[in-house]
């Protein structure tokens, strides 16, 4: 029989076993997993990072002014939708974070958070963060600031971008 390698029954059944079982404890972990960190079962996600999405083809929107959104913008929801700049910025006159502090934001001066060292085309920058500018630059900050260092994508939604101006222009009464 030379080299021949043989195997009796219950070694292939163990082998078998050890497959099959393998497979049930792979399935049963998905399936584990998904129970645990399926976003239905959890409720609201406390912030979503917007990434940028594609361009529908054929889909116009009117623009409306800022103006008009400030009007109508909602305090709480500002605050709720701040949730998303809070993991950088801070809301206390002085305390930077990895990005500059956000008390008294509305009308300062670009680059001009004291304590903070701003990227050389933010601090190139003239004029300061009216209601304008920072609907500008919250719509995609890369965009608005060609080479920031500030890695946010953008709020979309122009209310979002009204409601967050709103808020921030509210801690300053």
């Amino acid at each position: 029989m030379g080299a021949l390698l043989m195997f009796d029954t219950m070694t292939l059944t163990k082998i078998g076993g050890g497959l099959f079982g393998a497979l049930l404890i792979l399935l049963l972990g998905k399936w584990v997993a998904e129970e645990i960190y399926h976003m239905d079962s959890h409720g609201e996600a406390a912030y979503v990072i917007e990434v940028e999405d594609a361009p529908a083809s054929g889909d116009e929107v009117a623009e409306v002014s800022i103006e008009e959104l400030l009007a109508s913008a909602d305090i709480a929801k500002g605050a709720k939708v701040f949730k998303k700049c809070g993991a950088c910025h801070k809301l206390e006159a002085g305390a930077n974070g990895t990005g500059p502090y956000l008390y008294g934001v509305v009308n300062r001066d670009i680059a001009a958070a004291e304590g903070f060292s701003y990227s050389g085309v933010l601090a190139s920058l003239e004029g300061n963060w009216d209601a304008e500018a920072l609907n500008g630059f919250l719509t995609k900050p890369k965009t608005y600031a060609p080479g920031t260092t500030m890695g946010f994508a953008g709020l979309k939604k122009p209310q979002d971008r009204a409601d967050v101006i709103a808020y921030l222009d509210s801690l300053d009464d």
